[in-house]
């Protein structure tokens, strides 16, 4: 099976060393194309993948074509590719935010490809995907199968962990794994300028409170209790960290989470249904 990535960006890179460090995805099983063609020839050069000259040259070659394109860019591409995606039954995935399963069935059904049913696999990776540590959202249209989802999970477990969610869930998914990432930078970064005005050094407090919300997260995924016992665990009567939690909630802290958790939702349906 050969997996080809239309785009190297960012995200796109850091899934191809995924795979190719994971030892499960053989370099020359992958395919890159980019329209830059210094990029797409460095990535090959460094990792040992085939390079390919066009996107058409990429689709011939390739059992999974990952679109790693910005999402404007998106349309143009599979209307240009559909034909050649329905004539060699290749399984199409993206990962483009904000747009759902039935836009991308519209990109692909053309007059070059009436009535097409090609799969579809549309996947939310977050940014914690370029150092390994990601976490992605799964889900097929009508026409991908068991296997062609269970390929998908493959390629993206290189890079995190996976989970395969309904479509109706994937603007929930943007809020608490998509975004919240840039919600968790913010509280580490509130947490070292707080750490400041008690007269610690930025770098300091920075590397203090970003190793702690790290151990945080490992004690609630490892531990059997539920994150609110956890914090009864921390709590002693009359202490310090209940001083802390009454003064954040007397703020409005998990009603301010809930606001920002739900704007997030919102204008991701907004942008699913264009906008």
């Amino acid at each position: 099976m050969t997996v080809g990535f239309i785009g190297t960006g960012n995200m796109a890179n850091a899934i191809v060393r995924g795979m190719v460090g994971s030892g499960g995805f053989p370099a020359d099983e992958v395919v890159v194309f980019d329209r830059n063609a210094d990029k797409r020839e460095l990535l090959g050069a460094d990792l040992g993948v085939r390079v390919a000259g066009s996107a058409e040259e990429l689709v011939d070659a390739s059992d999974v074509v990952v679109v790693a394109v910005k999402p404007q860019g998106i349309p143009a591409l599979l209307e240009g590719l559909a034909g050649r995606i329905a004539e060699r039954r290749r399984v199409v995935v993206s990962i483009a935010a904000g747009t759902p399963l039935a836009r991308l069935e519209s990109f692909l059904t053309t007059d070059a490809a009436p009535g097409s049913d090609s799969a579809v696999v549309r996947v939310m990776p977050n940014v914690n995907a370029m150092i390994g540590a990601g976490m992605s959202a799964v889900t097929g249209n009508a026409a991908a199968t068991a296997d062609d989802v269970a390929t998908v999970v493959a390629i993206f477990q290189a890079v995190g962990e996976v989970v395969e969610i309904p479509e109706s869930q994937f603007s929930t998914y943007t809020a608490i794994a998509g975004s919240s990432p840039a919600f968790t930078y913010l509280f580490i970064d509130a947490l070292s300028r707080a750490a400041v005005a008690g007269g610690m050094p930025k770098a300091q407090a920075t590397q203090i409170a970003a190793q702690a919300v790290l151990g945080s997260a490992k004690m609630v995924r490892e531990s059997p209790k539920s994150p609110w016992d956890l914090i009864d665990t921390v709590c002693s009567p009359g202490g310090t960290t209940v001083a802390g939690l009454l003064a954040l909630e007397d703020r409005g802290f998990l009603s301010t989470v809930a606001h920002g958790v739900k704007a997030t939702i919102d204008r991701d349906r907004e942008m699913n249904a264009g906008g």
